[in-house]
C-alpha cells in the first residue's frame, strides 16, 4: 500500500489509479493522508464529502487551498458562490475564482466568467467574461465553447455568426457538455440532419442536470420531428444524473 511520503509526491494524473487500487479503503487512505497534509488527498477527501458534509467539505478545501492546490481554490469559490456548507458570498467567490484562473486552471476561469457575465459578486464584464472563455477554451475546456458558440450565435461582442457557433457547439458536444450537444443538435435539426441530431439528444442525459433535462422534456416535445419527440418520454424517464458540482 502507497505510504504518506509517496503520496506527497505522486502526480496529480495518478491518484484516480491509487485510488481504484486502493478499492474499499480508498476513503481511510484519503483521511489519513488528508490528517497528515498531503493536499491533493484534502482536496478530493473534500469533493468526496461534499454531498453528505459540505461544512466538512469546506473545511477540506481550506486545508488544500492553502498549500496552493487549484482545484481546491476554485472549489471553495464554489461554495461560497452556492452556499454549499457556508455562507454564501459572491466577492468572496470571486477571488477564490481568480486566484484559480490566475494559476492556470480552466475552471477557475469559467467560473469567473460566469460570473463577470451576470454580474454576481462583480460588475458585469462581458468583453472580460469572453476573453476568460476564450482562454479556457484554449484549455480544452467545453462549457467555454458552447458559450463562446453562444456568443458568435447570438452576436455578443462580434457580428452574429451561425456558422462558427456550429463549429464551436459540435467542439463543445464531443467533449462533453450536455448543453453544447443540445445546441450542436438544434442546429443539426436546422440543417436538416435529423440523425445525428437525434444520435447528440440521446446523449444528453448521462451528464445534463435534471434542471436541463425538465425543460429538455417540453422542447422535445413541441418538436415538429416525429423521431424527435419520440426522445420525450424516454429521455425523462432514464434520467438518472451525477452531482454536477
Amino acid at each position: 500500500m502507497v505510504g504518506v511520503a509517496q503520496l506527497r509526491r505522486l502526480p496529480a494524473g495518478g491518484w484516480a489509479a491509487m485510488l481504484l487500487d486502493a478499492g474499499g479503503q480508498a476513503l481511510p487512505w484519503l483521511q489519513a493522508a488528508a490528517l497528515q497534509g498531503v493536499p491533493r488527498a484534502q482536496a478530493i477527501l473534500a469533493q468526496r464529502l461534499l454531498p453528505v458534509d459540505p461544512a466538512q467539505a469546506v473545511h477540506w478545501f481550506r486545508q488544500a487551498a492553502a498549500r496552493d492546490d487549484v482545484e481546491a481554490i476554485n472549489m471553495l469559490g464554489r461554495c461560497l458562490e452556492n452556499g454549499w456548507g457556508v455562507t454564501a458570498d459572491a466577492q468572496l467567490a470571486v477571488y477564490w475564482y481568480r486566484q484559480a484562473a490566475a494559476l492556470g486552471l480552466d475552471w477557475g476561469m469559467y467560473n469567473l466568467a460566469n460570473l463577470l457575465m451576470s454580474g454576481k459578486g462583480i460588475a458585469t464584464d462581458r468583453p472580460a467574461a469572453l476573453a476568460l472563455y476564450r482562454q479556457a477554451a484554449g484549455l480544452g475546456h467545453a462549457k467555454s465553447l458552447n458559450i463562446i458558440g453562444r456568443f458568435h450565435e447570438e452576436g455578443w461582442e462580434m457580428p452574429a455568426s451561425e456558422t462558427r457557433a456550429f463549429v464551436l457547439y459540435g467542439q463543445a458536444a464531443v467533449g462533453g457538455d450536455f448543453r453544447g450537444q443540445f445546441n450542436y443538435a438544434r442546429l443539426l435539426l436546422e440543417r436538416g440532419r435529423v440523425a445525428p441530431a437525434v444520435a447528440w439528444l440521446r446523449r444528453i442525459p448521462a451528464t445534463a442536470t435534471p434542471a436541463f433535462l425538465a425543460n429538455l422534456h417540453g422542447w422535445l416535445a413541441a418538436s415538429p420531428v416525429q423521431t424527435v419527440r419520440a426522445l420525450a418520454d424516454s429521455i425523462v424517464l432514464n434520467r438518472e444524473t451525477p452531482c454536477c458540482i
